[in-house]
């Protein structure tokens, strides 16, 4: 048998640098009715996420999911992941140029022999549960509608879904990369409950940035997924390798945690990326 076939997607909404490795497929999310100065269809030069099976028009509550949506319908491979055009897996940090760090297929074809998930590195919030912080700086009511969704479609979660929340570390940025069939099991999950979660808050008046809540959602109950698999030995926990990231620009922590703190004490919303 050959190496397996691994794709990740790259999502980006823009014209960006790009890893040239070939196990990445650069991925223009949010296609579906984007135009250029001339009025024609906005093309980046990449695959677009409205071709195939498809949710593009989704894309601004859905945000990367639109992507991950895409690779389920419509890739062909072994294994495929889902990254960010400013964020990526890394193994070894070796250059300041962040590109010359992202994880390579020739790093990445040894591990596929020991792990069948790749998950970034827990983010530790210390001072906060995931819901807590979720509910500080977004809308609790995203979680508690979907604690209701995962109660009435698929109940065996919801201790998972309890644990999670309180946990106060989990893997976030929406970012994998799987077997293709747990990928399958994985997107048949979320997606059905996401689906449901957009019946049951109908329309909402959110500002643009917290209208993308599918996404962040999202981020969060891939912990419960896994949670669940490992609870039934559907994934043996030692499957699982966890991988650090790199962010390609600059971080404004500053920004970031003034941020956070009026979040958590003055009850400010994050209206903004940092």
């Amino acid at each position: 048998m050959g190496a397996p076939i691994v794709k990740i997607l790259v999502a980006s909404h823009k014209k960006y640098r790009m890893p040239t490795d070939d196990i990445y497929l650069p991925l223009h999310v949010g296609a579906e009715g984007k135009v250029d100065s001339k009025g024609n269809p906005l093309d980046l030069g990449w695959t677009k996420d409205n071709t195939g099976e498809n949710i593009s028009e989704l894309n601004p509550g859905y945000c990367e999911l639109t992507g991950l949506f895409w690779g389920w319908k419509n890739l062909e491979a072994d294994y495929i992941g889902l990254v960010h055009y400013r964020r990526y897996f890394c193994l070894k940090r070796r250059s300041r140029d962040p590109y010359k760090n992202i994880l390579t297929g020739a790093q990445l074809r040894p591990l596929l022999k020991q792990y069948w998930v790749f998950v970034p590195r827990k983010r530790r919030y210390f001072i906060e549960t995931l819901y807590s912080h979720y509910a500080h700086t977004h809308y609790a009511e995203h979680l508690d509608a979907t604690r209701e969704v995962i109660a009435e479609k698929c109940p065996e979660y919801l201790p998972s879904f309890d644990r999670i929340m309180r946990h106060r570390y989990g893997h976030m940025f929406n970012m994998m990369i799987m077997r293709k069939d747990l990928a399958d099991k994985y997107c048949t999950w979320l997606f059905d409950i996401l689906f449901e979660l957009s019946k049951k808050m109908g329309d909402t008046e959110l500002s643009f940035y917290q209208g993308r809540y599918f996404g962040r959602v999202s981020e969060i109950i891939l912990n419960v997924w896994l949670d669940r698999q490992i609870a039934v030995s559907a994934i043996p926990r030692e499957r699982i390798c966890e991988l650090p990231t790199i962010y390609t620009e600059k971080i404004m922590w500053y920004k970031k945690a003034a941020s956070f703190l009026r979040a958590k004490y003055l009850g400010e919303k994050y209206e903004g990326s940092f």
